[in-house]
């Protein structure tokens, strides 16, 4: 790293400091702003309210990056545009791609950290945010978990319907289970009750405790009934896990990308317009992080220019065009979620078409071209 690289990142880290906590900053006022009742009522402490952002910094930082890279790429870019230093470092024989590489590093960087963060942390912060919330609201402690009642779940690949009257999330353990097989054309052909079903692990079995077993003949009448009330059943050879049967009612937005990448392995006879929302978005947490970087091509030949109204100008194009490319990002997620279009790429279309908006601007400005504008498309429209 050169001493002019050094500068320039000196130049820009400042500005991008200034807005990025800003951005927290006027989070937190306007969260605080919606939630300092309930704080008050519950009558949460610090050390409780101090946790409850904590969990949610994650999701508040991913999308802070891309709007904090704009603005401070835009001001440090342009600040030194009016003082001509940019045209000192072109003519002392750097390209424009040069002086721009340890913005663009500062891009890649970003997006990898965007990455690590919606791997799971940011995904989780909503979903943790909901829990907490209604923790402090009901002054229950920050380790309890709400039940699941009267779950349904269907395992289409072997024909088998589960109902479970009461579960907690993330246990082994299902009480008042009802299990019911199926042939292909939906005759019933056995029924398991159980007061408690648990799974162990390790061998991949059921072990069902206090119940019967009850077996049907072809006319749908009951062929016998094997109750084991005061013992238990072992059953091995399912594919249903407790994650598996709990999974079909959490939200795809509160998932990280391995519970993402589990659900679509475990639940892939599920209608394609079921697992819609589950694919979309396990396709945004990739596409979403390449955010940063795109920024970077839009913002840095847009925050070059070589006079003052270029100055406004550019400012004024680049949050245009990140506002578009945020608008179109969630039309587009909204059509792959209904199935509408490809849930697989339809979160990577907003990043396609704005990542060659920003490569062809770099282009414009790397062989010293001046920028189309609004008035150049008008005129030509008019021709």
């Amino acid at each position: 790293m050169t001493l002019l690289d050094r500068y320039i990142i000196r130049n820009f880290v400042e500005p991008f400091l200034i807005c990025f906590c800003a951005f927290i900053a006027i989070w937190l006022i306007i969260d605080l702003n919606d939630n300092h009742q309930d704080f008050l009522e519950a009558h949460a402490s610090l050390r409780q309210v101090t946790g409850f952002y904590l969990t949610q910094l994650p999701s508040t930082v991913l999308f802070s990056l891309p709007i904090g890279l704009l603005l401070a790429l835009l001001s440090s870019l342009s600040s030194m545009s009016r003082r001509n230093e940019i045209i000192s470092m072109l003519t002392a024989g750097r390209s424009v791609l040069r002086v721009l590489a340890p913005l663009l590093c500062i891009g890649l960087l970003a997006t990898g950290a965007s990455l690590w963060l919606n791997w799971g942390l940011a995904p989780h912060a909503e979903g943790i945010k909901k829990v907490g919330m209604k923790q402090i609201r009901q002054k229950k402690n920050a380790g309890d978990v709400e039940p699941v009642n009267g779950h349904l779940f269907r395992d289409r690949l072997n024909d088998r319907t589960w109902f479970v009257r009461h579960f907690y999330p993330g246990q082994s353990q299902f009480d008042d289970v009802h299990i019911m097989q199926q042939t292909g054309d939906g005759k019933i052909t056995t029924k398991w009750y159980a007061q408690h079903a648990t799974y162990e692990a390790a061998t991949k079995t059921w072990v069902l405790e206090n119940g019967r077993i009850v077996e049907f003949d072809d006319m749908g009448g009951i062929a016998s009934a094997d109750p084991f009330l005061d013992g238990v059943r072992r059953i091995s050879g399912w594919t249903e896990t407790p994650w598996r049967i709990s999974s079909s009612q959490l939200d795809p937005q509160n998932l990280s990308i391995p519970e993402l990448q589990d659900y679509m392995r475990y639940n892939s006879d599920f209608p394609r317009a079921q697992l819609a929302p589950y694919r979309t978005n396990l396709s945004d947490r990739w596409a979403l992080p390449l955010s940063c970087l795109i920024v970077v091509l839009v913002a840095a030949p847009l925050g070059i220019v070589y006079n003052r109204r270029g100055v406004l100008a550019g400012v004024a194009s680049g949050i245009f065009i990140f506002f578009a490319m945020m608008l179109t990002r969630y039309l587009f997620l909204a059509l792959a979620k209904g199935d509408r279009i490809s849930p697989t790429w339809g979160p990577w279309i907003p990043d396609i078409v704005f990542g060659l908006i920003g490569v062809i601007l770099l282009w414009f400005r790397s062989t010293n071209r001046d920028l189309p504008s609004l008035s150049f498309f008008l005129f030509r429209k008019r021709k």
